[in-house]
């Protein structure tokens, strides 16, 4: 027996030999595809996570549904007020908005909630809110810190009409000789009342209309997109109350925007067009760069189909008096409030003054 082992020895190291190669090779190959395959699909998460964070509240196709809540967990903790610095600014003319300020009242309602008063209604409260004449924000349920109105009504999407309707009543009720004009908006709406105002100043509160950014679909003469926020005069507030009270208007739709334009449209109240002196939009459904940044948003996306005037993307999108924008967060409007009202290039003479004796803001004087 001796005699075999010795000469089965050079065979049995040979084998053991190539089954260890084998094996190292297979656990090498094995685990170089594991490695690759983990690195592609941590590079693919994380490229689909960033695309999600900053484009997620556009990403539901819906005009009418609500938006993703913003994924940053980092709320601000405070709030921040950029009114305190007014000495920087003493040697700047004001004279034409504080004229406009007491010739054009403008009472503006906020719609919020109480989920939503430390996270986005304070922050409205600490920037363009302090520009109206009057504001008030509406909500489900009475805050007398805050303080918030209570509406007859519950939270949710299915009750922006009711909210709608039952705080504009509040308004007619209380508030109706404290203002000319009486603007909705959302808690992440930003709105720049001295433009807002330029624009009113051509009209008359005594007429009924009221403005926004106009859509098209399923109203013959348009209505207002709601994110955006409109603003009703006097007689326009006046003819919506009133139209409930002799039911030509019901609540027939849980979409505030769309159900308030029917209304208007039944009580006679005029779609204005809000857009500048060179047809420019001024109220905006989202934040600046879904309509400055060129193919930001999708062809296929509802909003190309909706608006009632051809819209722009790109630089040529947005008035150089634009009134609004949608979906801002806490931390986006306070940047706007300092883009806004603090930011000047040195030297620069802005070079646009509208010609006051014109009665209409399609008629204006380039200087």
């Amino acid at each position: 027996m001796l005699p075999l082992l010795e000469h089965t020895k050079p065979e049995l190291y040979f084998y053991e030999m190539f089954f260890s190669r084998s094996v190292r090779t297979l656990v090498t190959f094995s685990s170089g595809a594991a490695t690759g395959f983990l690195t592609c699909y941590l590079l693919f998460n994380s490229l689909l996570v960033y695309n999600t964070k900053f484009t997620s509240h556009l990403l539901l196709n819906n005009p009418h549904g609500s938006h993703l809540k913003d994924p940053d967990i980092h709320q601000l903790m405070g709030q921040m007020d950029f009114h305190t610095d007014l000495l920087q600014h003493k040697g700047e003319d004001r004279s034409a908005s504080e004229s406009l300020y007491k010739k054009v009242r403008v009472l503006c309602w906020v719609m919020t909630g109480p989920q939503n008063l430390e996270t986005k209604a304070k922050h409205v409260k600490s920037t363009w809110a302090q520009d109206c004449n009057k504001v008030l924000f509406m909500s489900s349920e009475e805050n007398k810190d805050f303080p918030t109105v209570r509406l007859e009504t519950k939270e949710g999407r299915d009750q922006l009409y009711w909210k709608t309707i039952k705080a504009f009543q509040y308004v007619y009720d209380h508030h109706l000789d404290e203002a000319d004009w009486f603007m909705k908006a959302d808690d992440d709406t930003f709105v720049i009342l001295d433009n807002l105002r330029w624009l009113l100043s051509k009209y008359s509160p005594d007429q009924p209309i009221y403005f926004g950014r106009r859509f098209k679909p399923y109203v013959k003469q348009g209505y207002m997109s709601g994110g955006a926020g409109y603003v009703l005069s006097k007689e326009a507030l006046k003819s919506f109350v009133d139209g409930f009270k002799t039911q030509k208007c019901t609540h027939s739709s849980s979409v505030e925007d769309l159900a308030l334009g029917r209304c208007m449209e039944i009580v006679n109240v005029e779609a204005g067009d809000s857009r500048d002196t060179i047809q420019k939009e001024t109220f905006h459904p989202f934040v600046p760069e879904s309509h400055l940044i060129t193919n930001y948003l999708p062809k296929n996306f509802w909003y190309w189909n909706y608006n009632y005037y051809p819209a722009i993307e790109g630089p040529g999108c947005c008035s150089d008096f634009a009134i609004s924008f949608h979906y801002v967060d806490a931390k986006t409007m306070y940047v706007l409030q300092y883009l806004t009202y603090h930011l000047r290039p040195y030297g620069y003479v802005y070079r646009y003054k509208p010609n006051k004796t014109q009665n209409s803001i399609g008629k204006a004087k380039l200087l």
